[in-house]
C-alpha cells in the first residue's frame, strides 16, 4: 500500500518530535528480525525510557536534519534501519540494545548521535558496558563492607571457640607484695 504525501508529512512530523525530545539516538539494522523479538526489544527499551521506531531512511534523515541532528553518515543508514530514541542521559537503553544484539545476531548496531556527536558502534558498546549508577553504588558498598564483614566473622569464630569449651585464660595473678626486710636497730 502506497503512503500518501500527507501520511509522509505526519510521519516526518512525528520523527522530528522524537529527534527533538531525545538526548541520543542509536541506529541499528534489523533485517530478518521477527515481530515477537522486535516487540520484546521495544518493551525492554520502554523500561529504559527509550523508544524504537522503524521508518524510511529518507524520512529519518530529513527529520534528523530538521531537529538539528547533523552529521549522520551513510554507514548509519544502510539496510533496513531502526532508530532508538533515548530520552534520558543514562546508558540503560544502550545496554538493552547491546545485550539484545548479542542474543539476536540479526540486530546490528550501526552508530548514533550522543550529545550532538556522531559515534560508531565501538563507542556505543563501551557506553553499554559501563555499569549503571545502582550497580556502581552496590559495588562500592560491597567493597566498603567487605573488611567489616571479615572482622565480624573473626569475632564470631572466636566466640564459638570460647563457647566450645576451649581452655579459658586464667586472669593474671595479683602481684605479691614484696616481703619487707627486718629493720635494723
Amino acid at each position: 500500500m502506497a503512503v500518501t504525501r500527507q501520511q509522509k508529512e505526519e510521519i516526518l512530523k512525528g520523527l522530528v518530535d522524537k529527534f527533538s525530545k531525545s538526548k541520543s539516538v542509536v541506529f541499528a539494522e534489523y533485517k530478518g528480525i521477527g515481530v515477537h523479538p522486535m516487540s520484546d526489544l521495544r518493551r525492554r527499551l520502554r523500561k529504559a525510557n527509550a523508544e524504537c521506531k522503524v521508518g524510511k531512511k529518507t524520512l529519518m534523515r530529513l527529520a534528523a536534519d530538521e531537529a538539528k541532528f547533523k552529521g549522520l553518515n551513510d554507514d548509519m543508514m544502510k539496510g533496513t534501519v531502526a532508530a532508538t530514541f533515548v530520552y534520558t542521559e543514562d546508558f540503560g537503553a544502550f545496554k538493552v540494545l547491546y545485550m539484545f544484539s548479542k542474543e539476536n545476531e540479526k540486530l546490528k548496531i550501526l552508530g548514533g548521535v550522543i550529545g550532538g556527536k556522531v559515534v560508531g558502534f565501538d563507542e556505543i558498546k563501551q557506553l553499554a558496558l559501563v555499569p549503571s549508577r545502582e550497580e556502581s553504588l552496590a559495588r562500592m558498598m560491597g567493597s566498603l563492607l567487605s573488611p567489616l564483614s571479615g572482622f565480624v566473622r573473626l569475632l564470631d569464630a572466636y566466640k564459638r571457640k570460647l563457647e566450645a569449651g576451649a581452655p579459658k585464660a586464667e586472669p593474671p595473678a595479683a602481684p605479691e607484695a614484696p616481703v619487707a626486710a627486718p629493720a635494723a636497730a
